[in-house]
């Protein structure tokens, strides 16, 4: 039929299983943790039992690819929608064991009561109750006979009818031929035609996720180490921020523990710092973008899969290439030398907190250029330079924000079609960040309650990277703050403002915040900066009494004002009436320290 993009048919549940374990579909999450509630197993089993739909499973036909021979190759179904619920049909009809966080194996029983005829997930107390059936597996696998199933049920329950017994078993097993949607997309559709496909048919609406498809992909693949490739990734992100699952994985994962990938992420047991956890999507797009040149996620699923793109066929050479050069991307981005000159580098910018970095994508693409200017033999100092540089912009403008594929895809091109990444960088500068943005741009962006902002955040690094001072601290810097989970407080007090009748919108406007000691703004309380600041300024500062912070001199508070805080002197004898002049003030004065930091770096 012309414009057909999928056929849609009828399974039975034992069909289906028989299809998956002759590897007709393949199912690479098999391998990945199982993370359903043992219960949600147990619901699954009884809506087949009682004839309710459970959802359609979508696999993708994987296009043919064409031999150097000039034959031709069948590709794999590759299921891309449905993972959870066959791992539990696996686990509970055919008795398979399934992976636990740490990747143990651990298997999930359903009991079923005959005479009652409902299911529960096994427990203590059902493992001791006689009228239970503890495990439905043995019946539905075959590994049982029904007669000696309703003997040993009745032996235990001498009370039960055994027609009874023998009726609920057989019930049982028509399970079995319960049948279950097969929703299969054409193997001429590009990644993007599935995905729209996918959010069109899914009752939720919920996207596929390109990287979860990119990594079904791979793990198919044995014959280019795409299965072992997947392991790795996955298991890079969970040691990020779990180095203690290394000795789990040793033991859990003897395969992944044998292969040359788990000396490559060894390093990981001892790492601790967490300005950059990568997930698996962020691994998968940083290693794509960085050695393909390219910024869509979809165009890896069609290398891999060997498409060419100028003839639209699909020839094993590319995807031979496609899986080599993955491969080198991966092993580039896990590499312990690249990741910590990496996170040296943007810790360099002063960015000593993952609270400072609310993108991970400008991480990704920042590490994209650190991998780029590597290869292309830059010398260290102008990496360090570049890569500060851009990672700074890209969160001032909100590079990565939106569209980010495109942006990738757009930025990777432009790093490779320049001789000189620095000409690039000084053109993009000079249409981004001219006296323009700094004069009113990055001062309108400062005009803003939310406390998240970040051009905030970049003046906060700032003030880490120039080593400055908490407001009115003589030792503490706000770097220390930060790094103790300090928080920010208000130079006009909020309860102040509140009592003035403020709103949240007015009183909490990031030109009001300021990293302050707790017992500093303890003792500053509700009071208006003319009390408490006239208060350092008349009288701490003339021989008085110390009552907030340390300071005790005019060049000191000075010097803390303008320099560490960015505010301007008169603060000191504002109230309410000066509250509007001052966020004007602030805007400016912190919107020319993120130019003179900026073009620092």
């Amino acid at each position: 039929m012309k414009n057909q993009n999928y056929s849609v048919s009828q399974l039975q549940v034992s069909n289906l299983l028989s299809m998956v374990q002759l590897g007709e579909i393949a199912i690479p999450e098999i391998q990945r943790p199982f993370v359903w509630e043992h219960d949600k197993v147990t619901e699954l089993i009884d809506s087949l039992y009682n004839g309710f739909p459970i959802g359609y499973i979508i696999t993708w036909q994987s296009p043919n690819v064409k031999l150097k021979d000039g034959n031709s190759s069948a590709g794999k179904k590759i299921l891309i929608d449905g993972q959870q619920r066959i791992t539990a049909l696996r686990t509970a009809i055919l008795g398979e064991m399934v992976k636990n966080k740490d990747y143990a194996d651990t298997s999930i029983q359903v009991a079923y009561h005959p005479v009652e005829r409902k299911f529960a997930t096994l427990n203590a107390a059902i493992a001791k109750d006689p009228t239970w059936i503890k495990d439905i597996a043995p019946i539905l696998n075959g590994n049982k006979k029904q007669s000696a199933i309703r003997k040993e049920y009745c032996a235990l329950n001498p009370s039960c009818d055994e027609d009874i017994v023998d009726e609920a078993v057989e019930a049982l097993k028509e399970i079995l031929s319960k049948q279950i949607g097969v929703i299969e997309l054409s193997g001429n559709l590009d990644i993007e035609r599935v995905t729209e496909i996918f959010i069109r048919i899914n009752s939720k609406g919920v996207p596929l996720n390109q990287a979860d498809f990119v990594m079904s992909t791979i793990a198919a693949n044995e014959v280019y180490g795409g299965n072992m490739l997947r392991k790795c990734i996955d298991h890079f992100s969970e040691l990020a921020v779990r180095p203690e699952f290394y000795s789990i994985l040793l033991k859990n994962d003897k395969e992944f523990a044998e292969s040359e990938y788990c000396q490559q992420v060894e390093w990981l047991r001892k790492e601790n710092d967490d300005i950059y956890d990568p997930s698996y999507v962020d691994i998968l797009r940083v290693a794509f973008t960085a050695k393909f040149n390219r910024g869509k996620m979809g165009d890896l699923v069609s290398l891999l899969s060997g498409r060419n793109f100028e003839t639209r066929n699909f020839e094993e050479e590319i995807k031979q290439d496609a899986y080599k050069k993955l491969t080198e991307g991966v092993c580039s981005f896990i590499n312990e030398t690249n990741f910590k000159r990496f996170i040296m580098i943007i810790r360099s910018a002063g960015f000593c907190h993952t609270k400072l970095i609310r993108s991970q994508n400008t991480l990704n693409f920042a590490y994209i250029l650190f991998l780029k200017l590597r290869e292309k033999g830059y010398k260290p100092e102008l990496i360090e330079k570049y890569v500060r540089r851009w990672f700074v912009y890209s969160i001032l403008r909100g590079r990565y924000s939106g569209s980010p594929e495109s942006n990738f895809d757009y930025d990777v091109k432009q790093i490779d079609k320049h001789s000189d990444f620095g000409e690039y960088l000084k053109e993009v500068e000079a249409a981004e960040l001219s006296d323009a943005y700094w004069d009113f741009g990055a001062i309108q962006q400062l005009n803003t309650s939310v406390a998240s902002s970040p051009v905030f955040n970049v003046f906060l690094a700032s003030q880490c990277f120039q080593n400055r001072k908490g407001f009115l601290s003589t030792a503490i810097t706000v770097q220390n703050m930060i790094e103790q989970k300090g928080d920010v407080h208000h130079i006009f007090p909020r309860e102040y403002l509140k009592s003035k009748g403020l709103t949240r919108a007015d009183y909490n406007q990031v030109a009001n915040y300021i990293y302050t000691q707790t017992e500093i703004n303890i003792q500053i309380g509700k009071k208006a900066p003319k009390e408490y600041l006239g208060y350092v300024h008349d009288v701490q500062c003339c021989g008085g009494e110390t009552k907030y912070g340390g300071i005790i001199d005019h060049d000191s508070l000075r010097s803390n004002l303008i320099n560490d805080c960015c505010l301007p002197l008169d603060l000191v004898s504002m109230t309410l009436e000066d509250y509007p002049i001052f966020l004007e003030q602030r805007r400016k004065l912190i919107a020319q320290r993120l130019k003179e930091y900026y073009y620092s770096l």
